[in-house]
């Protein structure tokens, strides 16, 4: 199996993060339900996981210094 490259591997993980961001931000401005068990997961807390995805997508996606 051939080892995947640096950029790549940087360039996969920040289109994930990205991705998982934007289905944050879709469920709190669309108001989906989250439930896990019989735990409702509040609106805030997909907010605050938004922000923290973004921040990983953009130091993924970044051009290296």
């Amino acid at each position: 199996m051939k080892a995947m490259r640096h950029k790549t591997f940087l360039a996969v993980t920040g289109v994930i993060f990205l991705v998982i961001a934007v289905l944050h931000l879709l469920r709190a401005v669309l108001g989906w339900k989250a439930v896990i068990g019989s735990f409702e997961v509040p609106i805030w807390l997909s907010l605050v996981a938004a922000v923290v995805a973004a921040y990983l997508a953009y130091s993924a996606l970044r051009p290296a210094k």
